[in-house]
């Protein structure tokens, strides 16, 4: 269908932003602001009013990191401009299912670093994870 074609060549822009964003954060623990840009830009291939309350899923990214600390620009950028591609709902399952993964991560990888006696890693990138959780509510939810 003629209609599928802007879902489609956003999904494929979608799709590659995600990976240079988890790819460029594993190397340099930065996500570049002309990635978060291009995804924000995706998200008008395919766009509806409703999508801009995914804006609000970087409200909860902000939260987090005035009280908590430990997430920067880079993150909360990052969440405002997958919000746009994916609306608040699938933004916020997309998140959650990243977070979890990051946390699974986590657990197995300190599991692991204790039971060879090193030193436990403090912080990962955030945006490996986040990606992974957002494609899977993009093309599964």
């Amino acid at each position: 269908m003629v209609s599928d074609w802007p879902h489609l060549i956003q999904g494929g822009f979608f799709v590659a932003l995600l990976v240079a964003a988890a790819i460029w954060d594993a190397k340099k623990q930065i996500i570049p602001d002309v990635i978060c840009l291009g995804i924000a830009l995706t998200g008008l291939l395919d766009f509806t009013p409703e999508k801009l309350f995914g804006l609000l899923t970087a409200a909860v990214f902000l939260f987090l990191a005035l009280f908590l600390g430990g997430l920067f620009g880079g993150d909360i950028k990052f969440s405002a401009a997958v919000g746009l591609v994916l609306g608040f709902q699938k933004s916020m399952t997309g998140m959650i299912l990243g977070l979890i993964l990051m946390l699974t991560f986590h657990m197995i990888h300190t599991l692991i670093l204790k039971r060879h006696r090193k030193d436990i890693k403090k912080s990962y990138p955030l945006a490996p994870f986040l990606s992974i959780g957002c494609l899977a509510a993009y093309f599964l939810c």
